[in-house]
């Protein structure tokens, strides 16, 4: 081999070790041969033929030597044989001249620059082809092996030499070597260097980020990827858009608009897109960006180039990207769509980082700043003042003309005073949004403002503590300062207005409603210090008092027990004894709801259910259209409830004065407290509402004892409640009237019932009452359209007559059964005698006695009494004269006997003749209208014919009381009736007569017989009752009457 090869084959065998990757061979050829390997020359056979895959390090030392021109000692030294003859040049030793010369010719070296493929070479000029090589190189080495990770190694060397290869490592490179082989090297960007380099800066800043914060457990590596990724990437002064220029000051620069296409650096607006967007999203990517990431001036380079950071960027640059990283944090804060405590806390972190990037100073804590309240409402005066500024809320949030934005003392100290008062709301219970507050505060629409403090304030009753006070004063504070932003009243000018978020409400609908939260919690002691003992009370009486009440009206409508001692009706009682400065016991509301708790509190007592598994609860009471129909349903509910009408009536009587029968008020306009608490009735509009209710609830009782077969008790109501119209009761007002349409139906329904196997039996049957049941009872229906005729009006009156005559009819066909079924046992009785039969403790027979009629009398009741009488009497036994020994007699018996015996004397007696007409019209008068005592005496046959036509008549349901057989009224005529029928001259008796013709007959009668006759009439009418003797008619009715008196005229003739 020749000891030098010609400069072909020098060039093939350059070729030929680039392609081996025999480095040390090459810099040894190169260091022995460089005259022919030129640098040029050297750098195009390395950039065509070496292996893209070789490690950076292990050629890029023979670049540096490239570079400087200078190889090694070893390399140079011409003794050192070994490394030179280690080279071997067997490729090309077998090769002619001509054909080396071929084959070089043939080669294809790349160029060094090259725009197209190397986009970076166009910065670098032609003869430096060491930056070119080493551009050139980068790309290739990614585009044709990929190794990225290579590049670092290759071009950290050269750093210093040309800016070009500084920024393509610093600002591209490494950002994309970090995003796709150290971050996230699962989710690779699909892009060469050469390509990603070409695409649009917006589109780099998407792809740069479109994996951070894309998971949860990645949210701590935010700040790492900004400052790793995105703060290199922006160094590159080509980010910088020369058309944008940036002139004075950040503050001047409020007057530019920025166009998408006019701004400075397109890449940087396109991350400040992409917070505002997390923070819309996701607001803990944006939190945590903001708080991580202190601003763009923060780098992370790796320590590949120190200091570098500042040394690309100038001045104006740099406090443009502070200012609108500033500025995206304050659009942040207003895009986060979340309301929780968290998520304010994270706004106000983010608030924090723009103040510190724009040198303002230092918020504190969101919680100091909460416990401090500290006035705000000056600061914020010149964003406040103008509703308009609420289109900043949520259009161009990243322009510089954006007032709320765009970070100034003014807009930071709105934004934190907006971030205090959505942290009260939604720590109070009350979630609310930046944006939500912000509309509050700028638009300041009075219903909106007025709905968010009733959503607040009754958030804090609901879930605020029972027994803490001093929440409830910490409170009471923050909502008055979310009203003035902590500005007092008397500050600034007469006719300025709040500037907070309740600006447009009053402090009093204020105070009011907190009033209520703290009664409803039951906080009367701190109520009571606040608003009626303090000096200077928020509150006036009349607001207060309105207050209570409606409060204390809310507690019983939210109540489910209607007993008083228990729930919502105690609370509700309580808060109206809260205030006893206030609110006396006299006061018309408090008697009204005191009303209302004990009508309630008596429903406690029973069982009632309104509607199908819905329990009763006190609302609906108090709500319902007709109240007094409940207790309709407390006597279908109840059994037996109707016989405790007092309670009933009682309970009535309280809803009256409550207010529920108030005809003008309507199920809607009862719902709200304050018509139910202000509305009052007059004395006399209340006077008729309580009869009313007395007459309906009376009336529901009748018909609940009817309905439960309870005639008896129906009967009784009926008689001792419904006996006179309600215009002249005497518990109602004389003056009042009322149209009672309830007592007269109760009565008439009363008058209809019949007696069934089911009625309840009465307990007693009084003196006056009929020992048949079945007489007796019609004789109490009977009473029952009596009083039904008294009470109703006019055009009901031929119903009830109707029924008054089916009665009638069907009372005289009990009598005549009844006195059938008597003739009959009298009949037994008699045949039983007749064939030697005797009745044991049967009087003797007394002489036979057939009365012509019965005893005077106005209805058939009487009459058929006088017939069962007289029968009686005449089939009684003759006792015998000489029974010595008698069985034990009861003093019934006894009295029957005596009556017997004297009635025996007396008719055996000679002078009966002569003073007939004098005893009986001294008799007459005193029992002239006894029909059964006829037959003894001889009865007043005429009375009871002209009393016979009286039957039908309509005054006997009203006289018929008169009429009973045993009453004091009926006594002394019972005598008079057995004394004339005794004394009548022909046997039959004279009773109808005028007494003028006894006299006539007979003469003066003795002085002893006068006496003895006197003695026995008052024996006879004191005793009448025990024989049976029925009630006379009263003596204008009646004839004995009239022989009483003309016998008295003639006896004292």
């Amino acid at each position: 081999m020749a000891l030098f090869p010609s400069p072909p084959k020098l060039v093939l065998l350059a070729v030929h070790l680039a392609v081996k990757a025999d480095i040390d061979s090459l810099a040894s050829l190169a260091a022995h041969h460089g005259s022919v390997l030129r640098k040029e020359l050297l750098l195009r056979i390395l950039l065509t033929y070496l292996p893209e895959t070789l490690r950076s390090s292990d050629y890029v030392t023979l670049i540096e030597h490239i570079e400087r021109g200078d190889f090694s000692e070893s390399q140079l030294d011409p003794t050192d044989t070994e490394k030179q003859h280690a080279i071997d040049i067997s490729p090309v030793e077998s090769l002619t001249e001509e054909e080396a010369i071929k084959k070089v010719k043939k080669l294809r070296l790349l160029p060094l620059s090259s725009p197209e493929a190397a986009p970076s070479t166009a910065e670098v000029a032609a003869d430096d082809t060491t930056s070119l090589f080493l551009l050139r190189r980068s790309y290739k080495v990614d585009e044709e092996a990929g190794l990225l990770t290579e590049l670092p190694a290759l071009l950290t060397p050269f750093l210093d030499h040309s800016p070009a290869i500084r920024w393509l490592l610093v600002s591209t490179i490494l950002p994309l070597l970090r995003r796709n082989c150290e971050y996230y090297p699962n989710e690779p960007i699909p892009y060469t260097l050469a390509a990603f380099q070409r695409l649009p800066d917006r589109t780099i800043a998407n792809l740069l980020l479109s994996q951070t914060g894309a998971r949860e457990e990645d949210y701590g590596q935010i700040g790492r990827d900004l400052k790793g990724i995105i703060a290199p990437w922006m160094l590159d002064k080509k980010r910088w858009n020369n058309r944008g220029q940036i002139s004075g000051s950040a503050e001047e620069s409020t007057s530019r608009s920025t166009d998408v296409d006019e701004s400075p650096c397109p890449g940087w607006n396109q991350v400040l897109r992409w917070l505002t967007s997390n923070a819309s999203k996701n607001w803990r990517v944006a939190a945590n960006a903001f708080d991580q990431w202190e601003g763009p001036q923060s780098v992370d380079l790796g320590g590949i180039w120190p200091g570098g950071e500042e040394s690309q960027l100038n001045d104006e640059q740099r406090r443009h990207l502070d200012w609108t990283y500033a500025q995206a944090a304050l659009a942040s804060t207003y895009l986060i769509s979340v309301a929780s405590v968290e998520a304010l806390e994270g706004a106000y972190a983010i608030l924090n980082r723009a103040v510190v990037i724009t040198n303002q100073d230092p918020l504190p804590p969101l919680q100091n700043a909460v416990g401090l309240l500290a006035p705000l409402a000056e600061q914020v005066d010149g964003i406040a003042a103008s509703p308009k500024n609420a289109i900043y809320l949520r259009n161009d949030l990243l322009e510089s003309s954006n007032v709320l934005t765009w970070p100034t003392e003014t807009s930071t100290a709105f934004c934190q005073a907006l971030i205090i008062s959505a942290f009260i709301l939604t720590r109070a219970g009350s979630p609310c949004t930046l944006r939500r507050v912000g509309e509050l505060a700028l638009l300041q629409d009075e219903r909106e403002q007025k709905a968010e403090a009733l959503k607040l304030i009754h958030a804090l009753a609901n879930q605020g503590p029972k027994t803490d006070d001093k929440f409830w004063m910490k409170a009471r504070d923050e909502i008055l300062w979310l009203r003035d932003w902590g500005a007092e009243d008397a500050w600034g000018a007469t006719d300025s207005r709040p500037k907070g978020i309740f600006s447009q409400l009053k402090k009093e609908f204020l105070e009011v409603e907190f009033l209520k939260a703290l009664l409803t919690n039951t906080r009367y002691a701190l109520a009571k210090s606040i608003y009626e003992d303090s000096v200077e009370r928020p509150l006036d009486e009349k607001a207060l008092k309105d207050a209570v009440f409606s409060t204390a009206m809310t507690a019983y409508d939210n109540a489910s027990n209607p007993n008083r001692t228990r729930g919502g009706l105690k609370k509700c009682d309580d808060i109206i004894k809260a205030f006893p400065n206030t609110i006396s016991k006299s006061d018309p509301v408090a008697q009204k709801i005191e009303a209302l708790l004990q009508a309630t509190h008596t429903l406690s007592e029973f069982r009632l259910v309104l509607k199908q598994g819905e329990p009763f609860t006190p609302v609906v009471l108090r709500v319902h259209v007709d109240p007094i129909s409940i207790i309709d349903r407390i006597l279908e509910q109840n059994p037996k409830s109707y016989t405790r009408l007092h309670d009933l009536l009682d309970l009535g009587t309280r809803m009256v004065k409550a207010g529920l029968t108030a005809t003008t008020k309507t199920p809607t306009t009862k719902q709200h407290h304050n018509s139910y608490t202000a509305a009052t009735l007059s004395p006399e509009e209340e006077a008729k509402q309580r009869l009313t209710a007395e007459r309906r609830i009376t009336a529901l009782c009748i018909d609940a004892a009817l309905t439960e077969d309870d005639f008896e008790t129906a009967y009784s109501y009926i008689l001792n409640r419904l006996s006179s119209p309600p215009s002249r009761n005497k518990s109602s007002s004389p003056n009042v009237t009322i149209e009672d349409d309830y007592s007269w139906k109760a009565a008439l329904q009363a008058g209809k019932y019949r007696r069934t196997s089911r009625t309840v039996r009465p307990t007693h049957l009084g003196t006056n009452a009929s020992a048949n049941p079945e007489i007796r009872h019609l004789e109490q229906r009977i009473e029952c359209l009596s009083t039904a005729l008294r009470i109703a009006p006019t055009p009901t009156l031929q119903e009830i007559l109707n029924a008054y005559r089916r009665a009638e009819e069907e009372l005289d066909s009990a009598l005549k059964a009844e006195e059938e079924a008597e003739d009959a046992w009298d009949a037994a009785g008699d045949s039983i005698h007749a064939h030697g039969g005797r009745v044991p403790g049967a009087f003797g027979t007394p002489p036979s006695r057939k009365p012509t009629a019965a005893a005077t009398g106005t209805g058939s009741s009487a009459a058929a009494a006088a017939a069962r009488s007289s029968k009686a009497d005449s089939s009684r036994p003759q006792l015998k004269q000489k029974q010595t020994e008698e069985a034990p007699m009861s003093l019934f018996d006894l009295s029957r006997a005596s009556v017997l015996s004297a009635q025996k004397n007396l008719s055996a007696l000679s002078s009966l003749q002569r003073v007939a007409g004098g005893l009986g019209g001294h008799l007459g008068g005193v029992a002239g209208g006894v029909g059964q005592l006829g037959g003894l005496v001889g009865g007043f046959g005429s009375g009871l014919t002209s009393s016979s036509n009286a039957r039908n008549s309509i005054s006997i349901g009203s006289d018929r009381d008169n009429n009973r057989p045993g009453s004091r009224g009926s006594t002394s005529t019972a005598g008079g009736g057995m004394a004339s029928s005794f004394y009548g001259s022909d046997g039959t008796g004279t009773g109808s007569g005028n007494g003028e013709e006894g006299n006539g007959q007979h003469g003066r009668v003795r002085k002893r017989d006068q006496l003895r006759e006197a003695a026995m009439g008052t024996l006879v009418s004191g005793v009448g009752w025990l024989v049976g003797a029925p009630a006379a008619p009263s003596p204008t009715q009646g004839t004995g009457g009239n022989g009483n008196n003309g016998a008295h005229h003639r006896g004292d003739e």
